[in-house]
């Protein structure tokens, strides 16, 4: 009843039908930040429809730098693991929780049969799947086209339009393994920014408010 209730303030646009199928087959979690909820390489059994919270979905290369692919925010789901879904292949990236998120797990078996039998959910997954793509080809720009300091600022930006969020709580270690970039030049490159008025750092703590103004 619970689940059902959150599904229908969530997705009014959902027909009734795929409300309830939502409601009796996904399951209602909630997940610290920091916890991860696909892992790289793994066959993947349910897929998250994000509720409220944030999660970042990216890719990692052997030595444990990150590349940040695109944000999850309440009322989306990871498209590429819907892909993983319909192909039945091993998940290529992996989802982390960035704060406090709330998800319904839903068992990979429904997807096709609600493609075809629900309007709602068809126009919704292609919804997700554009956006995706849109925001796939935003990031393999601002790695071809933009110098490291712009996509920094780009890094910041993308969280405050995600989130709300002003302030970054974490090492510049995190930042750097975001960056796919070193701990010195993203160090280096937040004094600069710093000296700038566009953050304020402190301990674990880095305030970008300025450049969401």
């Amino acid at each position: 009843m619970i689940i059902e209730e959150i599904v229908k303030k969530r997705f009014p646009f959902f027909e009734s039908g795929l409300r309830t199928a939502i409601s009796k087959t996904g399951i209602y979690r909630e997940f610290d930040s920091n916890q991860e909820l696909i892992r790289e390489d793994q066959y993947i059994r349910s897929f998250p429809i994000v509720i409220s919270g944030l999660i970042k979905v990216c890719r990692t290369d052997d030595e444990g730098n990150e590349l940040l692919l695109y944000y999850l925010r309440p009322g989306e789901v990871c498209t590429v693991s819907l892909v993983c879904c319909m192909d039945r292949t091993r998940s290529r990236v992996k989802a982390i929780t960035i704060e406090h998120t709330a998800a319904i797990l839903v068992p990979v078996e429904m997807l096709d049969s609600w493609m075809s039998m629900y309007q709602t959910w068809k126009e919704y997954v292609m919804h997700s799947m554009q956006m995706r793509f849109d925001e796939l080809l935003n990031a393999l720009d601002s790695i071809a086209f933009m110098k490291l300091d712009e996509r920094l600022v780009k890094f910041f930006y993308d969280r405050f339009r995600s989130s709300g969020s002003r302030i970054f709580e974490g090492s510049h270690q995190e930042v750097a393994l975001a960056m796919n970039s070193s701990r010195e030049v993203i160090s280096r490159l937040l004094k600069q920014m710093e000296k700038k008025g566009l953050i304020s750092m402190s301990r674990g703590r880095i305030d970008y408010s300025p450049l969401c103004d």
